[in-house]
């Protein structure tokens, strides 16, 4: 009798290749470690670098980017409102500071 092929879902596949990209460990020594199949998991490794590839040819981005740049325009926005309240403050200060001079020397 033939052997059965295993099914791998696609959160596993996408975190064995995860694992793969951020050690830097070998695709044999995390496809041992994972009990499957090195070839199997080197496929995966391919088949992520392609679909980059594609992403970055496109100009689309990857759902980890796109979460990285709503992140770093909310961040921008709120900067943006502290230093508008910021400048408003150093203005006051500055009439505040032109005020207490006018009066110190009289005029």
């Amino acid at each position: 009798m033939g052997e059965t092929r295993r099914r791998f879902d696609p959160e596993f596949r996408a975190g064995a290749v995860r694992i793969v990209r951020e050690t830097g460990k070998s695709i044999a020594q995390i496809a041992k470690d994972l009990g499957i199949n090195a070839g199997t998991l080197a496929n995966w490794v391919q088949m992520d670098r392609l679909a980059r590839e594609q992403n970055a040819d496109s100009g689309e981005l990857a759902g980890s980017e796109r979460e990285e740049l709503a992140r770093l325009r909310k961040q921008r926005a709120e900067w943006a409102k502290e230093r508008a309240e910021l400048e408003m403050e150093r203005d006051v200060l500055k009439r505040s500071v032109v005020l207490w001079v006018k009066e110190a020397t009289g005029r």
